[in-house]
């Protein structure tokens, strides 16, 4: 079957297809409807069936790969490495649950994991799902003040912390930020557990905190059978970026998304029992919850947990972690493989990466140069995916486990089965043409595995994303994209990143990619900035490959002309930016997202907002330092100097 038979099977017979794909999963009692939309845009899937995430992700494997490998932790920054077993992972996992149990947490209590990325992290998320408890995993390391916010929405019964996570090797302590959120929150948790890494001294609210190394040997022996679920239960909460200062929880089912999981783990990444999958973001993101925790061990995998970065001890760590556990599928993020491409090539050539057979990157988009250069080394396979938080696994990419679909450099590939992806004019809302931009959306039901609505709060779920085009009812993603002839999507950027200019709608993502082509450009950012004139100018700031070329005031202007010709040539004058400006590096988020709307403040002279997820402050402070420079015509200087840490 082609790969267009198999999506229209899945677009044209629903039922029939996930009836089918519902097979992959356990079902401790069957479903007697696969799909009840008679409440729309509130969708709900394997209607009376139960099952559990936690018993498809580890219990079904005890008998038939007891022994097999299960879950690799590894810790660059405290060295140390840990394999667990299907057989240990249930063990740990009960052991967790039952300390769970005596704290007081039942079925449908939430529970806060503030962790960083040990194997505790996924113990307790597992453990959560065993017992039918939903949880909310917060990045480790976030601010108290957001913190706290999301303590407000979730309303957890317990907290799972620990005493500090680490990063380049200097540790990050979590429970002052901790006790600082539970101070201002108006929720108090019952409790909180506490995995003590001994990394940095941690005080202790008496009556409220709780040692887990200490409950844990008090339940070495526990037993906790699964809580079996209907499907459309409350898996978890993840909290993802609003615009009205609330934090927005994303509310996940248990049986569509265990379905989805197994579904993807086999179409989209090609798994096998037995194989190793290694993905490199963190469990308080979606890839971490989908494709850390959930998916490659529901596919009978081994999967990776790694903490530290990509370039420490240096930057050939992560191809030493594939030679040595021999990972045949890895799941990263463009902004990684840039860092990387930095680096010199031989600590990527001087592993054995036989093993692998394929890169999937997500995140953001892939861009050309990028893609090329990473499946030039690793010849292998680098497969593009587009999805969201919201959806839990890819909208668009190539299902390689139904046919042998090829790539397209730019795109992330095709509309994944189940998915029913229009581009939208966002004017008229009529349907868009080969090769007009428009807006991405989905039309509903959204298929298993994506967001049930927003926890708590039904009306922004409606609100949010199925308003955007009035009486039209379908998902907004918010994202700007084309569709060629032959179907391949291309995501331009999104909709709030649309600059307009004289009354002209650019995506910040077209001229990206056209100032990306210089050969010189290593990483750009483009945003727009408020004009009395035009409303609104480009604004690009550009990471060079070579930083010699813009060390003199000649050298910076002759660059700027040559990247503003490139973007004449390419996509007209209108689209050229107002100023080309050169720093040393881009603020991001930790799981490498662009802060597009961080950089926009600075340089309309706002104040940027909540950075609680900004991987390094220094960046947004150099994208300051250029913009004030800039007035002062003093641009060189400064940009010197925050490359060179001059004074």
């Amino acid at each position: 079957m082609s790969f267009a038979q198999f999506y229209q099977h899945s677009i044209d017979h629903p039922e029939a297809f996930w009836r089918e794909e519902a097979k992959k999963i356990d079902w401790h009692t069957p479903f007697s409807q696969v799909l009840d939309d008679s409440r729309p845009p509130f969708s709900k899937w394997f209607v009376g069936g139960t099952t559990n995430l936690c018993h498809n992700a580890v219990d079904r494997w005890v008998g038939s790969r007891g022994d097999a490998p299960a879950l690799i932790a590894i810790s660059t920054e405290t060295n140390t490495e840990h394999t667990y077993s299907y057989r240990e992972l249930q063990r740990e996992v009960e052991r967790c649950a039952a300390i769970l149990l005596s704290l007081g947490v039942g079925q449908g209590d939430r529970v806060l994991i503030y962790m960083p990325m040990i194997a505790e992290a996924a113990f307790a998320m597992l453990a959560c799902a065993r017992i039918g408890a939903i949880h909310s995993v917060v990045f480790g390391g976030f601010a108290a003040n957001s913190l706290a916010s999301r303590i407000d929405d979730a309303q957890p019964k317990l907290v799972f912390s620990s005493d500090a996570g680490s990063r380049n090797g200097k540790p990050i302590a979590y429970k002052p930020l901790l006790d600082e959120a539970i101070r201002i929150a108006a929720h108090q948790p019952e409790h909180v557990l506490l995995v003590d890494r001994h990394l940095v001294p941690m005080a202790r609210v008496e009556g409220r905190d709780v040692d887990y190394a200490t409950l844990r040997e008090q339940h070495l022996e526990a037993q906790v059978p699964v809580t079996w679920l209907e499907s459309n239960e409350v898996s978890y909460v993840l909290y993802t970026s609003g615009t009205t200062g609330k934090p927005k929880g994303v509310q996940r089912d248990v049986g569509g998304y265990a379905v989805a999981l197994a579904s993807s783990m086999q179409y989209t990444f090609c798994s096998k029992p037995g194989e190793i999958f290694f993905a490199t973001s963190d469990i308080g993101w979606v890839v971490g919850h989908s494709y850390i925790v959930y998916g490659p061990l529901i596919a009978g995998m081994a999967t990776i947990l790694y903490e530290g970065l990509p370039v420490c001890p240096d930057a050939g760590i992560w191809w030493s972690i594939v030679e040595k556990y021999k990972v045949t599928r890895m799941f990263s993020a463009p902004t990684a493989i840039r860092v990387l491409r930095k680096h010199p090539v031989e600590l990527m050539r001087k592993y054995d990466l036989s093993s692998l057979k394929a890169l999937y990157l997500a995140g953001e988009p892939l861009d050309e140069t990028t893609s090329q250069w990473i499946a030039d080394e690793l010849k292998v396979d680098i497969i593009d995916n587009y999805w969201q938080t919201e959806t839990g696994w890819p909208i668009l990419s190539v299902a390689r486990g139904v046919a042998d679909t090829p790539t397209r450099l730019g795109s992330p590939g095709l509309a994944m089965y189940g998915y029913k992806v229009k581009l939208l004019n966002e004017s008229t809302g009529e349907e868009c043409g080969a090769n007009e931009k428009g807006v991405l959306v989905l039309e509903g039901p959204l298929p298993p595995g994506c967001l049930q609505t927003v926890y708590g709060d039904d009306q922004r779920f409606v609100d949010t994303y199925w308003s955007t085009f009035g009486d039209k009812q379908v998902y907004s993603t918010f994202d700007w994209g084309l569709r060629d002839a032959d179907g391949y999507y291309f995501i331009l950027g999104r909709t709030d990143d649309v600059i307009n200019v004289a009354g002209h709608r650019l995506g910040t993502r077209e001229i990206e990619e056209s100032i990306s082509s210089h050969p010189n450009v290593s990483e750009v950012a483009v945003v727009g900035m408020e004009d009395k004139l035009k409303g609104q100018v480009a604004m690009s700031f550009v990471i060079l490959k070579d930083l010699r070329a813009a060390e003199s005031d000649e050298g910076r202007a002759l660059l700027e002309r040559e990247i503003m010709a490139v973007v004449d040539r390419q996509l007209g004058a209108v689209a050229r930016p107002a100023r080309v400006l050169f720093v040393a590096q881009l603020p991001k988020t930790r799981s490498g997202k662009l802060l597009r709307r961080a950089i926009q403040a600075v340089c309309e002279g706002r104040n940027p907002g909540d950075l609680t997820s900004m991987d390094d402050p220094l960046a947004l402070q150099q994208i300051e330092s250029v913009m004030a420079a800039r007035v002062l015509s003093r641009a060189g200087l400064c940009w010197i100097k925050s490359c060179r840490g001059n004074d």
